[in-house]
């Protein structure tokens, strides 16, 4: 069956679709010996596909979840000899992190080596939504209370949180984007600061019991609720409480 081939790459477990697409456009990607271009298609049982001459050889799909402790940067590897969450999970397969926690962010952390999920979760067009516990430097005032309800422009977009439970400066909040520190942003852009910011679920997955820099596989109950909540994803948006 002809498939689009950056998609054959992320389900081989490559990397998620779109740097399988970066790896394409790079013209390190050739089917039957010609190279391949975006928008190429392939059968994947019929077509010899290789990256950078060698074949791609698909392997077994796991799904970890890690809690991720300050300090770590979310990145395969590192250049300035910064620990990285890749120190913290030792399997034999090739595996990425989905998405981004920053370096002082803690928190649920997936990582696999199935491209497709990746690219799902990820996708601004799925609108997944995450959950953060936030510590802030000061309480919020009513004003600011206010403002996280009708919205914040962040970078020329109007962005505003799901839901949020505020109690002194402690937050619950809820937030589909996944924009570059776009937490620690709304809060800036209202005149606080976080202090500590720990990611506690993503979808349907949720942290539990799982101790900071310990990680475990999801279980075959929790990666079915991931791939429906990819496949049939509510976009209504719940109602703003505090």
């Amino acid at each position: 069956m002809l498939q689009r081939l950056q998609k054959i790459l992320a389900q081989a477990g490559i990397a998620s679709r779109r740097k399988c697409e970066e790896i394409i456009a790079q013209r390190r990607v050739k089917v039957n010996g010609i190279v391949a271009t975006l928008g190429s298609k392939a059968d994947a049982e019929k077509d010899k596909i290789t990256i950078d001459g060698k074949p791609i050889v698909p392997e077994k799909k796991i799904y970890i979840i890690l809690n991720k402790p300050k300090g770590h940067v979310t990145t395969v590897s590192e250049k300035h000899e910064m620990r990285t969450v890749m120190d913290l999970v030792k399997v034999p397969q090739k595996i990425f992190p989905v998405g981004r926690l920053d370096k002082d962010t803690e928190g649920l952390l997936l990582l696999t080596n199935d491209g497709d999920l990746a690219n799902r979760i990820m996708h601004p067009r799925y609108e997944i939504e995450k959950e953060y516990y936030a510590v802030l430097n000061k309480p919020l005032t009513e004003e600011q209370r206010q403002k996280l309800r009708q919205g914040v422009i962040i970078e020329g977009r109007k962005t505003r949180l799901n839901r949020f439970d505020a109690s002194e400066n402690e937050i619950l909040l809820r937030i589909h984007e996944g924009r570059k520190h776009i937490v620690r942003k709304i809060f800036s852009e209202i005149g606080r600061t976080v202090v500590r910011l720990v990611r506690t679920r993503v979808g349907s997955l949720t942290l539990g019991s799982l101790h900071p820099g310990k990680w475990r596989y999801l279980t075959s109950q929790e990666l079915s609720r991931l791939r429906t909540l990819n496949v049939l994803h509510d976009r209504t948006r719940p109602a703003h409480r505090t």
